[in-house]
C-alpha cells in the first residue's frame, strides 16, 4: 500500500510517473498510559515515523517527485530543517533525479547524514531556519536557481509545491477510515503545513459538505517558534514572522509560509492553537518512549504536549476522540536521544560480575 491508493484524491499523476517506497499507510494506536493518566482514555497517535525515511514528509515527497517526472524535470532543489531532505533526497533517487539541498543550520547531523546516503547535495547555510531575513533571501536565491530548465524547487508548503502537499492530505483520509467518529486531531507545525493537509483531507474524503463529521484539527507550536498558534487562538486572520528560539528541530520555521493557510483551515474545523515549552516537548518526548514504548524525535512529541495541556485546561473533554500526530522517528536526532538518556548509565561488567547478580 502506498498514498497512491488515493490517487484521486491527490494533484493529478499518471500511473506511469508514480514513485512510491511505501509511504501511508501507517499505523494509529490507542494510548495505555499516558492517555488514561490524564484523563484521555480515547487517546490514539499515528506513527508517522513507519514511513520509508521516517517521518511524514515521505506522503510529500512521493507526490512531489512524481510530479516532477511528469512534467519531465531532472533536478530537485530543495530547503529543509531535516525531514523533508531526507524525504526528496530519498524518493529523488529512486527516481533517479540530481537532489541539492540547502539546509537550515541548526539540522541534527543524524538528518544530514541520511541525505548523504541517499546521494544529495546539501549545503548548510549560517542563520537558515532561525532568521526571517537570512530564511527571505534563501528563499529568493533557490527561486532564482529552480527556475533553469529541468529544474523544480520542491519546499514542504502550499505556497511553494502544492502538488508535493497534497499527499499530505492523505493523513486526513487515513484518520477518517482509521478513527471513525475522530473528534480532535493535534498536529505539529513548523511553517503549517500538516495542519492544513489534515484539514483538507477530511474536508474532501468524500466529497461532502467540509463541516459534516470534520475533526477540529488543532495547531501546536513551540513557544520560542510562535508563528501561528497564539494568532489562531486570538482569532487574527493572519500568522507572523518570529526570530526562533525554539530547540525542537524541525519546527524551527521563523518565517509564516503557510501560516495564513493553516489559521483559516484549522479555525474552519473549529481548531485552535497551543503553544509548548521545549522542556514540556522534551519531558513528553521522553514519557512516549518509556511509558508508551514510542521513539520519536522531539518535535514528534509537540502534538501530545499540547493535547495535553488541553485537557489539563479542560478545553479538551474527557471522552473526545482524539488523535495526535507523531511526526516522525527518534533516530535520526541524536541529540535529543542523549538528553532522554542523561540520566542514565551503562557501565561494561565481566559476565562473572552478571552471572552473580543473576544467581
Amino acid at each position: 500500500m502506498s498514498i497512491w491508493k488515493y490517487a484521486d484524491r491527490i494533484s493529478p499523476i499518471d500511473a506511469a510517473s508514480r514513485i512510491t517506497l511505501g509511504e501511508g499507510q501507517t499505523p494509529l494506536v490507542r494510548s495505555r498510559k499516558i492517555g488514561p493518566q490524564a484523563g484521555l482514555p480515547n487517546l490514539y497517535f499515528k506513527l508517522e515515523g513507519t514511513n520509508p525515511t521516517g517521518s511524514f514528509k515521505d506522503r510529500f515527497a512521493a507526490a512531489a517527485v512524481s510530479h516532477m517526472l511528469q512534467t519531465g524535470k531532472s533536478e530537485c532543489i530543495a530547503t529543509s530543517s531535516g525531514n523533508t531532505g531526507a524525504a526528496l533526497a530519498a524518493y529523488s533517487a529512486a527516481a533517479g533525479i540530481q537532489c541539492r539541498i540547502a539546509i537550515a543550520e541548526s539540522a541534527p547531523v543524524g538528518k544530514l547524514s541520511q541525505m548523504l546516503a541517499y546521494g544529495a547535495d546539501i549545503y548548510r547555510v549560517r542563520g537558515f531556519g532561525l532568521d526571517p531575513e537570512i530564511d527571505r533571501r534563501a528563499f529568493r536565491f533557490l527561486k532564482r536557481l529552480s527556475r533553469q530548465p529541468g529544474r523544480a524547487l520542491q519546499v514542504s508548503a502550499y505556497v511553494f509545491s502544492p502538488e508535493g502537499m497534497s499527499g499530505v492530505e492523505t493523513l486526513g483520509l487515513e484518520l477518517a477510515e482509521q478513527l471513525e467518529g475522530l473528534q480532535h486531531v493535534f498536529c505539529p507545525a513548523g511553517g503549517g503545513g500538516m495542519c492544513v493537509g489534515v484539514a483538507r483531507g477530511f474536508a474532501t474524503r468524500d466529497r461532502h459538505d467540509p463541516l459534516d463529521q470534520c475533526p477540529a484539527v488543532h495547531c501546536v507550536q513551540p513557544e520560542g517558534n510562535d508563528t501561528i498558534a497564539t494568532r489562531l487562538r486570538g482569532g487574527f486572520g493572519r500568522a507572523t514572522d518570529v526570530e526562533s528560539a525554539s530547540k525542537i528541530s524541525g519546527l524551527q520555521v521563523s518565517r509564516v509560509v503557510d501560516g495564513h493557510l493553516a489559521i483559516e483551515a484549522c479555525r474552519f474545523t473549529g481548531g485552535t492553537g497551543y503553544t509548548v515549552t521545549d522542556d514540556h516537548i522534551w519531558n513528553v518526548q521522553k514519557r512516549l518512549a518509556r511509558e508508551e514504548g514510542i521513539f520519536t524525535e522531539p518535535a514528534g512529541a509537540v502534538a501530545l504536549a499540547g493535547a495535553l495541556n488541553a485537557a489539563a485546561s479542560g478545553e479538551l473533554p474527557r471522552d473526545a476522540l482524539t488523535a495526535c500526530i507523531v511526526s516522525g522517528i527518534g533516530f535520526k536526532d541524536t541529540v535529543a536521544v542523549d538528553r532522554i538518556n542523561n540520566d542514565i548509565e551503562c557501565p561494561v561488567i565481566d559476565l562473572a560480575t552478571l552471572e552473580s547478580e543473576v544467581a
